[in-house]
């Protein structure tokens, strides 16, 4: 809610607030699901507590680079790896999209752990915390897109890079074993959207009633288009609000298939929503909207990047959507469409917990 409110003045500061924020969550809720056995939590405490420390008492920020240039890093176990050497690990690798590179204090670094013979595996997934002046950390490349461009979200180059147990974000394979039953949290980029979303239905009304600072005072709303418009926008925007408030009311581990398929749901609409509500903004305002000196030009860029983020873009959640309607639990992993294993983030049920949604 907080990263909502927000992206009603900076999309780029609430997408760069959720990034520290998630690497919070997850060493908080992570370390609270029903599944972990109490050797994980023991093992998982003081390393959180590190993370906390750092974050809360040391102010630092991180960054939560996930993307790798080429691949759905959802469907396949990370290509930046690490391998064990004397005192810890050495990882070597590339992170794509890394906001806050040069910024942040802390890289939260997702990769697999490889082994002699053996081909990568989710199973070794491992995170860790890098410092940002850790020796074979290094930033690379510009950042000039079509939206979100205050994010800074450059390449990092990770050249054996050292760390240690110290560095650890959790243990050895406890993110494996709980983000599958905990998927609301790779939703968490959907608050920008939604703040987004509204900011341009706010800019619409208060410009038509000519409330913009700095403008000529001028009464638009007399034209019968514009105030159809602005209903439509309140129209398309409410029920996605509501639903999206619900979803995240209802976030929590071990969810239901009902609670799963309107959590992608909302992250769907809301994506596409802001995009629509921000392309008709610009049509009901007019000409002087697209000016920089007005926040809607900019409003309009960063509403259209959100559909396009791993790992639940539109088209990823129009999939798992048609497969958690159309086909039982048991039928998932022969349901077609998945030749290149797009669909290895899609929440398949919990062992308790075998619950049909609401059709």
């Amino acid at each position: 809610m907080v990263g909502a409110e927000i992206a009603k003045y900076c999309g780029a500061t609430a997408l760069t607030f959720n990034m520290h924020n998630s690497s919070m969550m997850w060493s908080r809720f992570m370390y609270e699901l029903p599944n972990l056995t109490e050797c994980d939590r023991a093992a998982f405490a003081p390393l959180r507590e590190r993370q906390f420390r750092r974050a809360v008492k040391e102010q630092g920020v991180y960054s939560q680079p996930i993307s790798e240039a080429g691949q759905n890093w959802t469907s396949k176990p990370a290509q930046t790896e690490c391998h064990k050497v004397e005192g810890g690990w050495k990882i070597n690798g590339f992170k794509k999209f890394a906001s806050l590179a040069g910024y942040c204090d802390y890289y939260s670094i997702v990769c697999t752990e490889r082994f002699e013979g053996i081909e990568p595996r989710h199973e070794d997934t491992m995170i860790f915390v890098v410092h940002k002046d850790t020796p074979g950390l290094v930033i690379k490349g510009d950042w000039d897109p079509l939206g979100m461009r205050a994010t800074n979200s450059r390449d990092l180059i990770l050249k054996d890079v050292f760390v240690s147990e110290e560095d650890l974000m959790m243990p050895r394979g406890i993110f494996i074993k709980t983000l599958p039953h905990f998927p609301h949290v790779m939703a968490t980029l959907s608050p920008t959207y939604m703040g987004i979303a509204q900011s341009a239905y706010d800019f619409t009304v208060a410009y038509l009633r000519g409330d913009i600072k700095g403008q000529p005072i001028a009464d638009r709303r007399l034209f019968a288009t514009k105030r159809f418009a602005v209903a439509k926008m309140y129209a398309r925007l409410a029920p996605v609000r509501a639903l999206w408030w619900q979803v995240f009311m209802e976030a929590k581990g071990f969810p239901s298939h009902a609670e799963v398929l309107r959590m992608y749901a909302a992250q769907y609409n809301v994506m596409e929503v802001a995009q629509e509500i921000a392309a008709l903004a610009i049509r009901t305002c007019g000409g002087q909207s697209m000016l920089k000196s007005l926040p809607l030009e900019r409003i309009y860029r960063d509403s259209r990047c959100g559909a396009l983020m791993l790992p639940y873009t539109s088209e990823i959640m129009e999939d798992y959507m048609s497969i958690l309607t159309l086909y039982d639990l048991d039928e998932i992993d022969n349901a077609p469409g998945d030749e290149f294993g797009a669909r290895s983030s899609l929440w398949r049920g919990n062992d308790d917990l075998k619950i049909r949604a609401v059709r």
